[in-house]
């Protein structure tokens, strides 16, 4: 076993709790069906909005799939003139038997063009 980090993001229409939730749930969701990954191969996750979202932690998207037992982390990302609005990030650490260019990292929406080298 090796430990690995997944990175992903997407790209919410407004500042709405009941859209944040959805959004990041679909995220999440997605990090680990693309990769693979049971709740267990997880060992922490920290979440990132950017300062334009405030309605909601992230993070209690994953408590609600049921992830309880991983430590999660939310916390504002950079406020760069600019950056993409409305964007939750999420980096993942899983311990599992994938190398690392096996990892696929996901970007939702909007923020696909955060990283069109490796969005899906």
């Amino acid at each position: 076993m090796a430990v690995r980090a997944v990175r992903g993001a997407i790209q919410l229409d407004l500042d709405d709790r009941d859209h944040l939730l959805a959004g990041t749930t679909e995220l999440v969701k997605q990090v680990l069906e693309q990769n693979g990954f049971a709740v267990e191969d997880l060992i922490s996750m920290l979440f990132t909005a950017t300062p334009d979202l405030h309605s909601e932690f992230p993070a209690l998207a994953a408590r609600e799939l049921g992830i309880v037992d991983v430590p999660l982390m939310c916390a504002q990302e950079i406020d760069v003139t600019g950056a993409m609005p409305r964007v939750v990030r999420l980096l993942a650490h899983v311990e599992t038997l994938r190398a690392k260019n096996e990892i696929q990292h996901v970007y939702l929406g909007g923020a696909a063009a955060l990283r069109r080298d490796i969005a899906q």
